[in-house]
């Protein structure tokens, strides 16, 4: 949870406060730049997503909210359940500010073995209280999310001193036998541990950077991933210093010992989407083993202007959720892939073959055969592209316009969103042309564009990288060109369209 405001402007809310609750809101999802398949609040604003877990066949998206207005204040938690990760039913509020503060990011576990004494399968939430200081409380429910209870003897953690003491993403550590805390601790990440959930203690600090060169450490998230029957670990750390501005999420691959994680050798920093729109993302625990994802979802958009987008009554979405996996790059490093989760196909119609052919020298203008759909999907497929860098022109009838370029020998994907829009609300960090490796050899590429009411996201050959970048067209794109500006180019172009999740 960023802290770019004076705490003094959190305006304190009792416990049983309902008056900011959605029932009885005014529910409007035809807003201009609603998104159409993204989770976004009834109204009001949102930024990280928190406490998200599995249990008995429903996903809970907790997420830092402001009840009373669309800026950044008084942050509680917000709640969401879905069934399928897409179609998202939005309930009270959670969790409110208290005589300890506002309610900070934080995530949340299934106690299966009572090990709070709360009940068996109790849902706990893990949080960071932020008062004067900030500290970790927690609260538990017994009936599946639907209300909590905050633990009378909060916080369970104190601040030993500390500015940036916060975030805390909590997980059961099988090897161990205890819950692991991973907390952001400034420029470093502190981990805990603990047998009961209350009673925690230090286990050690990982620093991977001398000094603060991407600013303060935020919402960490550390968990396993296979790789070639290998366990690893992957830990997630949002930042500012971005490597196209602002704010984007780190990630480190290594090992961890239920005492400390140490970074196997790779070329950091490494990106987990090098768009100007992911943050603060983490994945959901308790997903059961005969899945085995790990799923991610990120806050859609950037602390440069986050407060300052154009939407009414709302301010603020989540990504796509995402399916992570571990590939090897060339270099004999890992490389955190990501894909857009399966359940996406519920949603989506049958694929249309709107172009397959080759482009010489020329702009060719493609029909998609899509008139204002609620989202839709491209999936592009470029070969033999060594001698010519071809862009994607995406546009609508106002002459709004987006660009994806690719620069092959220089292995770069550009994604322009200069003349996208709406632009003017912050022309200082909004406009702008934002690059992302491709990892990839010369020969094919391969891209998939989820194009919403107001996001475009990217993913290179499989998700070994992709771009998330916020738009405010006047309409959604629904005409595209392919340009070949040097040599021949053969492309395949198919397209979905999605329904809408409300």
């Amino acid at each position: 949870m960023v802290c770019f405001f004076f705490l003094s402007s959190i305006v304190l809310l009792s416990c049983d406060t309902d008056e900011f609750d959605y029932q009885g809101g005014k529910t409007d999802f035809e807003d201009v730049y609603r998104p159409q398949i993204h989770f976004s609040p009834q109204k009001n604003w949102i930024n990280d997503p928190n406490g998200m877990v599995y249990l008995d066949g429903e996903y809970h998206l907790f997420y830092q909210y402001n009840p009373l207005g669309t800026v950044w204040g008084n942050m509680s938690w917000g709640h969401a359940i879905s069934k399928d990760l897409l179609k998202w039913e939005q309930q009270a509020v959670k969790l409110y500010p208290d005589e300890l503060g506002a309610i900070f990011s934080g995530s949340a576990v299934i106690d299966k073995n009572n090990t709070a004494g709360f009940g068996e399968n109790a849902m706990v939430a893990i949080y960071t209280s932020s008062g004067q200081k900030q500290t970790q409380s927690i609260a538990y429910s017994t009936d599946k999310g639907r209300t909590f209870t905050k633990y009378s003897e909060n916080p369970v953690i104190e601040n030993p001193g500390m500015a940036d003491f916060r975030d805390p993403k909590v997980f059961w550590h099988e090897a161990t036998n205890k819950w692991v805390m991973s907390l952001s601790t400034h420029h470093t990440i502190t981990f805990y541990g603990s047998a009961n959930l209350i009673d925690w203690e230090y286990l050690s600090e990982f620093r991977y950077y001398d000094g603060g060169p991407y600013g303060i450490w935020e919402c960490p998230d550390l968990f396993p991933l296979e790789f070639n029957g290998e366990k690893k670990w992957v830990l997630l750390v949002s930042t500012t210093n971005a490597p196209n501005g602002g704010t984007a999420t780190q990630y480190f691959v290594g090992s961890f010992d239920g005492l400390s994680f140490k970074a196997d050798p790779a070329p950091y920093p490494l990106w987990l989407d090098y768009g100007r729109d992911n943050y603060a993302g983490v994945t959901w625990s308790n997903i059961p083993d005969t899945d085995g994802r790990a799923i991610f979802i990120g806050w859609m958009s950037n602390w440069n202007y986050a407060n300052q987008t154009p939407t009414s009554g709302f301010r603020g979405a989540m990504t796509l959720p995402r399916s992570l996996s571990l590939v090897q790059h060339s270099d004999n490093y890992l490389l955190l892939g990501s894909e857009v989760v399966s359940e996406i196909e519920s949603i989506a119609s049958d694929w249309n073959s709107v172009f397959t052919g080759t482009i010489v020298n020329e702009s060719k203008t493609v029909e998609m055969g899509i008139t204002a759909p609620p989202a839709y999907e491209l999936e592009i497929e470029f070969s033999d592209v060594q001698d010519t860098n071809p862009v994607l022109e995406l546009s609508n009838v106002h002459g709004d316009i987006v660009k994806i370029e690719l620069d092959l020998l220089n292995g770069q994907l550009y994604f322009d969103r200069r003349n996208s829009g709406h632009v003017s609300f912050n022309f200082a960090h909004f406009p702008g042309r934002f690059s992302s490796p491709v990892h990839s050899g010369l020969d094919k590429i391969k891209l998939n564009v989820f194009v919403d009411q107001s996001s475009v996201e990217v993913f290179i050959n499989e998700g070994l990288s992709c771009q998330t970048n916020l738009v405010f067209p006047k309409e959604i794109y629904d005409q595209m060109n392919i340009v070949s500006d040097n040599g021949s180019l053969d492309v395949n172009i198919g397209v979905r369209v999605f329904n809408s999740i409300w």
